[in-house]
């Protein structure tokens, strides 16, 4: 019987790529005012940075902190790293104010609710940031819990991120459902892990999932077509 129902939070309550588009630009914007680069030559720096940090951090939530990248970006260009802080400051501080959750995000996960069912969110990033996505799109007092690739130590679809959702839950994998918009990092990675993989794709075209993967094309399906009764 199911007790949860946990989501992932880029992309699947909100979209990050919106969000994502908005902070590149206040960003872009930054340094070509403060270092006179052009949005190419920091594109390339930032990319280069990314590579790094990736190879330096390993497979943990280290590698979204964009402060340690602007670090780089500014040791890079041999220029003081005193402005790091407001570089990363002017792409969250666009991407928060710009991040919307979807339509039928929290009238789902009040839904949910209404059902019984607790609500979790499982995500890989930094556990402030997540916090401050959620706070300011409203959606944090129709969360029970929240669990960070942060505070799991280890990045999705790895099991302990999954594990301790569950933990959380305070019932088995197996009376849990995971919806996300990544097939293998969420739906498959849960599965994987005991639970009910659910994987959120907007896209019509996309292929069909793999057996055992249930495929929704908006949140609202949760509830619509009646698979968390």
């Amino acid at each position: 019987m199911l007790r949860c129902v946990i989501f992932d939070l880029d992309d699947t309550l909100y979209s990050y790529t919106d969000a994502h588009a908005a902070g590149w630009r206040a960003q872009t914007a930054f340094v070509r005012a403060r270092f006179g680069l052009s949005e190419d030559r920091f594109e390339a720096l930032h990319r280069e940075a990314y590579a790094l940090q990736k190879a330096r951090c390993g497979p943990s939530s280290a590698i979204h902190n964009r402060l340690i990248r602007c670090q780089m970006v500014l040791e890079a260009l041999g220029l003081s790293i005193e402005s790091a802080p407001e570089m990363a400051r002017a792409y969250w501080d666009a991407f928060l104010a710009s991040a919307r959750p979807f339509p039928d995000a929290a009238d789902t996960l009040r839904a949910l609710r209404r059902k019984g069912l607790r609500v979790g969110v499982g995500t890989n990033m930094t556990a402030d940031m997540q916090f401050e996505k959620l706070k300011r799109m409203g959606l944090m007092p129709l969360v029970d819990f929240l669990v960070t690739s942060e505070e799991a130590g280890v990045e999705k679809p790895l099991p302990g991120l999954f594990r301790l959702c569950a933990e959380k839950a305070g019932c088995p994998p197996e009376a849990c459902a995971f919806v996300g918009d990544h097939l293998s990092g969420d739906a498959q990675g849960a599965a994987a892990a005991g639970m009910r993989g659910i994987w959120l794709c907007r896209d019509p075209k996309a292929p069909p999932p793999p057996e055992g993967i249930l495929r929704i094309d908006r949140l609202s399906r949760l509830t619509e077509a009646g698979i968390c009764l």
